[in-house]
């Protein structure tokens, strides 16, 4: 009988022409594809199974997050050259005869059966797209893992967001540091001075508005749809010494009453918000500021074709997200009267960020494992190497767009250049 592995081989030649991009070790130990490519593991025919009953990247990511499919070495490297070949030489459906014999391939590898069983995290939501009760278990579903695994995670100041690397050079400088310089990017933007109101659209696990509390002494509306985070951000300002600074309210972006704030800012949260339901998200931010107050918005972005997060995010990370061209946010910002004074591309910050948190999770995996276990685990180990990817090669980006309600006048109140917001000694 022929190796398992020369079949799984000939399989894949009838919808990917050429080399193998890979080597492939079937389940009965042998092995084909070039000796010096990664090394990809198909612990049993269950893996081609999956992709079977569900061809493309969610197939392929559950036979991964399950462990019937298995990567050596640098899970982004293979995610790499695989994407890279598909890239370059675009499959052709094969002809009637072809697919027959694919078929018969299959059968005898052992993948015809029923659909395999799916892995537990699977997003299940109901309701209209982007309704209040939809999109609060969207975020659930995300940010209410626990807050004890992003505290394993993430850096202390708990930032869930791209880092700004200002040294990324030297070796003693640290993810904590970049993303203690991001916040005061941020603050130094939003011109922030003792007494100001800021309002902190989904204010995450407090990072800005405990920054910007104790550093600036400003009041601070943290606004989010997560409990786990509402209860979070609270004990933190209190045990920081600033909760009479910061008012942490659990509610949608809809219901944020209220305005005369002297700054907004909306780190990451955007791209929850809906494409439909942006303008309104958009005239919402600007009618909470006072007439030159700022507004930050830090935020991803895709290309024209490509607006969403792709099958394997939405269906077990960030589901209902919405991503657009930076270009095209621009705009809406522009449409509802706000003036956009700068856009800034951090996208090389964002791959250095989580190549930084990839460390993190192989480093603690035992920890990971204990707290959430191991299929958990493996969704985020692919989705983080799949989105330090997606931003190294210019898939996706993440951009900080400053913009500022002007006054009836005209007038900004924007200093003449941006000279302090990247001087050392420019206060925090």
């Amino acid at each position: 009988m022929r190796p398992a592995a020369d079949r799984l081989a000939q399989l894949l030649g009838h919808f990917l022409p050429g080399t193998l991009p890979v080597r492939v070790r079937a389940w009965d130990g042998s092995q084909s594809g070039p000796a010096d490519a990664p090394l990809v593991t198909l612990r049993s025919p269950q893996a081609l199974r999956r992709l079977l009953w569900q061809p493309g990247e969610l197939g392929l990511a559950e036979a991964y997050v399950t462990g019937d499919l298995d990567v050596e070495g640098n899970l982004a490297d293979v995610l790499s050259r695989a994407g890279k070949a598909v890239r370059d030489r675009p499959a052709a459906r094969p002809r009637p005869a072809g697919m027959a014999a694919a078929a018969a391939l299959a059968v005898r590898l052992g993948a015809a059966g029923p659909p395999p069983p799916r892995p537990h995290g699977r997003a299940r939501l109901s309701g209209p797209l982007h309704s209040a009760s939809r999109d609060r278990a969207a975020i659930s579903h995300h940010y209410d893992l626990s807050n004890e695994f992003y505290a394993l995670l993430l850096d202390p100041s708990m930032a869930y967001s791209c880092a700004y690397w200002t040294r990324p050079d030297d070796p003693t400088y640290t993810l904590a540091d970049a993303q203690r310089d991001k916040l005061k990017l941020i603050c130094r933007k939003l011109g922030l001075r003792a007494g100001d109101r800021l309002l902190d659209v989904g204010c995450g696990w407090g990072s800005l508005t405990v920054h910007a509390a104790r550093e600036h002494k400003v009041r601070v509306t943290a606004v989010t749809l997560s409990r786990a985070q509402r209860d979070f951000v609270t004990e933190r300002a209190a045990r920081e010494g600033v909760a009479d600074l910061v008012d942490v309210t659990l509610r949608h972006w809809r219901h944020i009453d209220g305005g005369g704030y002297d700054a907004a800012a909306a780190v990451e949260m955007g791209e929850h918000v809906g494409d439909a339901e942006y303008p309104a998200f958009t005239t919402k931010l600007h009618d909470a500021l006072r007439p030159a107050g700022r507004l930050l918005i830090q935020q991803m972005s895709r290309g024209a074709h490509t607006p969403g997060g792709g099958a394997f995010i939405e269906t077990y990370i960030a589901p209902d997200m919405h991503m657009r061209p930076v270009g095209r946010t621009v705009d809406l910002l522009e449409d509802v009267g706000l003036e956009v004074r700068s856009t800034e591309s951090l996208r090389e910050h964002y791959t250095t960020t989580i190549d930084a948190w990839r460390a993190t999770l192989e480093r603690r995996w035992s920890d990971v494992e204990a707290l959430v276990g191991e299929t958990t685990g493996r969704v985020w180990r692919l989705y983080l190497a799949g989105a330090s990817l997606a931003f190294a090669e210019r898939r996706m980006g993440v951009d900080q767009i400053l913009a500022v309600r002007p006054t009836r006048e005209g007038t900004s109140a924007m200093p003449a250049t941006p000279t302090t917001w990247y001087t050392a000694q420019s206060p925090a």
